[in-house]
């Protein structure tokens, strides 16, 4: 015989959206009931059915739905809190924030990704000149190690909060990099509307400690887990058009990987 399920009923604040969410715990299940709300809660976060800015219900009546007690759904919350997922606000409540972008390694850009997950992008240029390549960007671009390139750091934000810190060499005369047209859309857009076919790249995932610098910039502590990107791109040609060197949090981004069996 199946464990009864507990189910929240359709009652509540009309402003709680977790009220139309199908919510239920199994008390029969070894899973602890404040994980398999918060795997619920998660859930409904990731496939966009709290969007973010979305305020939760109060922790009482919530409990009350779902016929738990108030520290079992505090313990959910807070597991959640501490993902990123949500935010407590002094007098307003607890807010989602947003969904962890989880982008698969494939030859995209963040600004398309955040944008296909509807994460509405948005771009600081913080920097935007041209310099001499250093022997690691010349040997990744195919240059003379001291030959004029373009360099580019960018705030890459979804929903007004930092995701990456991104700094790009490019060979000069390759495109138009004005500041306008970089915070208005994603590099690989720009290049794409120059003609430019971006083929294939060379790519490393790596992780390390957060500088003073990169901490300021994305809104974390000195020291905390960064994600690390370096990528080259090659258009059709074989030529190298761009070399990356990224840093995202971790808090709030993950790479997905697929992986085969060698026939």
């Amino acid at each position: 015989m199946s464990k009864p399920v507990a189910r929240s009923a359709q009652h509540g604040r009309a402003d709680d959206p977790t009220v139309t969410l199908r919510l239920g715990v199994d008390r029969g299940s070894p899973v602890p009931l404040y994980f398999q709300l918060a795997q619920q809660l998660e859930s409904a976060i990731e496939r966009g059915a709290l969007t973010p800015g979305s305020l939760l219900g109060n922790e009482i009546e919530l409990a009350g739905r779902l016929g738990l007690s108030r520290p079992t759904v505090r313990q959910a919350i807070q597991s959640l809190v501490d993902k990123g997922l949500l935010v407590r606000r002094r007098g307003v409540g607890t807010q989602v924030v947003h969904s962890q972008v989880k982008r698969p390694l494939e030859l995209s850009s963040l600004y398309d990704d955040l944008e296909a997950a509807g994460q509405r992008p948005e771009t600081r240029v913080l920097r935007n000149t041209v310099e001499p390549a250093s022997a690691e960007v010349a040997a990744a671009l195919g240059v003379a190690e001291g030959d004029e390139v373009h360099r580019v750091e960018r705030l890459r934000l979804a929903h007004g909060e930092p995701m990456a810190y991104l700094t790009n060499h490019l060979p000069t005369g390759l495109l138009d990099l004005g500041t306008g047209r970089l915070e208005a859309t994603g590099l690989y857009r720009l290049m794409r509307a120059t003609g430019l076919t971006l083929h294939s790249a060379r790519q490393s995932v790596g992780a390390r400690a957060a500088t003073e610098e990169e901490a300021e910039h994305l809104a974390e502590p000195p020291g905390a887990p960064l994600l690390t990107m370096r990528r080259t791109t090659f258009d059709d040609t074989g030529r190298a058009v761009e070399f990356g060197a990224h840093v995202y949090r971790a808090s709030r981004y993950s790479f997905e990987f697929q992986l085969l069996v060698r026939p």
